[in-house]
């Protein structure tokens, strides 16, 4: 385990936090909405990408620049922000206190459209972003810069890895208690479409009987054409066979550590990576029913039924700033055919 300390004046910033894979729906709330902490305790995540704060135009910026901040079609602002900046989950900062003056938001919270938000409590220097409005997972980014990480002195926690997919507490349940979708399927959702959107060119797909076609299928439907020449699609991964003969594309998980999608040996086809807790409630989704599939209660036995939650009122919708935000960082949208695409689904959300 690490802890990340003033690169200024030596003083902790953090609790003892060991590394895993950035989630999908990082950058993907609900509107309006307040939200948990993105991060498990005593965890932290890198983001390869510039994020947050100075944005320039896509006018101002130009294509080719725009690539090289890993943006490949046009967007209204471009982020020239650091990259691999560090997440962790608010409650294990440590020893920093909010600059009043940045602490700007929508409404209910701070979003860090001013910049570092949190000071060193040492000496004073700018270290990290506090992020909790609505809309917003509950974050606080260390600032590459102004950081460095050491080694904690606990005993190393063994990193995750592809068994914990098959855990039971790894699985993310795509409804909530209250009967609404998952803020974190609808994200992971729109990701893999624009993976998806991508792989095929923006061909059909024909999806596998079961729960991913159950819970994609509507989405699927609402972003590829349908018609003939169809690519197949299916779920493939740790702990289930693969499928004979290979589909065209596979429906992988990202690892949980590494965030790279699982492959077959001495595969090199197309691949959709999944938010790993998505994947494996697809995968291992367990016992779903509390009645009994068949036979009666023993005699003398009291029934204990109780209601089941109120299911989704409507199909499941994909996060459409996610599918873009991801769609427009994949090279594979400069394609014209991919390009004609991306242009029509952004106008139909103008």
């Amino acid at each position: 385990m690490d802890v990340f300390a003033c690169a200024g004046c030596g003083t902790e910033l953090t609790a003892p936090v060991s590394r895993v894979a950035l989630p999908v729906h990082t950058h993907h709330g609900g509107w309006e909405e307040l939200h948990p902490p993105l991060m498990e305790p005593a965890t932290y995540a890198v983001d390869p990408r510039p994020t947050g704060p100075p944005w320039r135009l896509w006018e101002e910026v130009g294509e080719d620049a725009a690539a090289r901040q890993g943006v490949y079609a046009p967007v209204y602002s471009v982020s020239f922000g650091a990259r691999n900046r560090i997440v962790i989950a608010p409650g294990d900062s440590r020893s920093m206190t909010l600059i009043p003056e940045k602490c700007e938001g929508y409404c209910r919270g701070v979003d860090g459209r001013a910049g570092p938000n949190l000071a060193c409590e040492g000496c004073g220097r700018a270290v990290a972003t506090r992020i909790d409005d609505c809309g917003s997972w509950q974050t606080v980014w260390l600032e590459p810069p102004a950081v460095v990480r050491r080694p904690s002195g606990l005993p190393p926690v063994p990193p995750p890895g592809w068994d914990d997919l098959e855990r039971a507490g790894h699985r993310v349940p795509p409804v909530e208690p209250d009967g609404s979708w998952s803020r974190r399927w609808e994200a992971a959702v729109g990701v893999a479409l624009a993976h998806l959107v991508a792989v095929t060119g923006n061909r059909p797909a024909t999806l596998p009987a079961g729960p991913v076609a159950a819970l994609l299928g509507h989405a699927v439907g609402r972003y590829l054409p349908a018609g003939p020449d169809a690519r197949s699609v299916e779920l493939a991964g740790p702990g289930i066979r693969m499928p004979r003969p290979r589909p065209d594309v596979l429906l992988v998980p990202r690892h949980p550590l590494t965030g790279a999608p699982w492959r077959p040996p001495g595969d090199d086809g197309a691949v959709v990576p999944l938010d790993s807790g998505v994947w494996a409630y697809l995968a291992h989704p367990g016992e779903t029913s509390p009645m009994p599939a068949t036979g009666v209660l023993p005699e003398g036995v009291l029934r204990d039924d109780y209601p089941l939650p109120p299911g989704p009122w409507c199909p499941l919708t994909p996060h459409h700033h996610a599918f873009d935000h991801t769609l427009v960082g994949l090279p594979a949208v400069r394609a014209p055919r991919l390009r004609a695409y991306r242009d029509t689904y952004r106008d139909a959300y103008r």
